[in-house]
């Protein structure tokens, strides 16, 4: 659907473009637009590559698997069901983490395999458990410390001050986080009554 929609808007501006007598304007319009994707993606990837690497070294000595035991009572509370040392725990500590850093592209990989570990203990296999809305509530509101991705994108754009939306995202994303723990208690609550 989306794509007839592009398809259509396209069109639409090429034929206005034709109309008006200005085709040459919307081509260098799209000609500078596409030069500026570019940048951005070369910029997106260079700095994925630094912060997933970095979180790849963090994995690997230890750093994750040590934040993961001080998130540990975090965790219990937010997912009682889930066995204490299971795999599952491991996965969302390290997609929480990454989306505190604003690492979305880094958290995906291990809420998937989160995912995946919370399906091997749901019962119902044709219905997502509590502990699967859960985490997924939690990923989607994600409290975010530093917005990489926003700064990246401010940075690339020439904002004079790329970081001063830390504040206003932080505020917001534990706002969305709070209401969105609500929530998924009073539904745990609910479904056990």
């Amino acid at each position: 659907m989306i794509n007839y929609l592009w398809a259509i808007l396209i069109v639409l501006g090429v034929l206005y473009g034709s109309l008006t007598g200005t085709l040459g304007e919307v081509t260098l319009g799209a000609i500078e637009e596409a030069k500026a994707a570019v940048a951005l993606g070369v910029t997106l990837i260079g700095v994925v590559a630094m912060w997933t690497g970095l979180m790849k070294i963090a994995e690997r000595a230890g750093v994750i698997q040590a934040l993961t035991r001080y998130m540990a009572p975090v965790l219990k509370f937010l997912f009682p069901n889930i066995p204490e040392r299971h795999l599952a725990r491991k996965h969302i500590a390290t997609n929480i983490i990454a989306n505190m850093l604003g690492l979305g592209w880094a958290a995906t990989p291990a809420g998937l395999n989160a995912m995946k570990e919370l399906q091997k203990l749901n019962k119902d296999k044709e219905v997502a458990s509590i502990e699967m809305c859960t985490f997924l509530i939690i990923n989607i509101s994600s409290v975010q410390l530093i917005s990489i991705n926003m700064i990246a994108y401010r940075i690339q754009f020439g904002s004079d001050n790329p970081t001063e939306i830390i504040g206003p995202a932080l505020i917001a994303t534990i706002v969305s986080t709070i209401v969105g723990v609500i929530f998924c208690k009073f539904m745990m609550k609910v479904k056990t009554h």
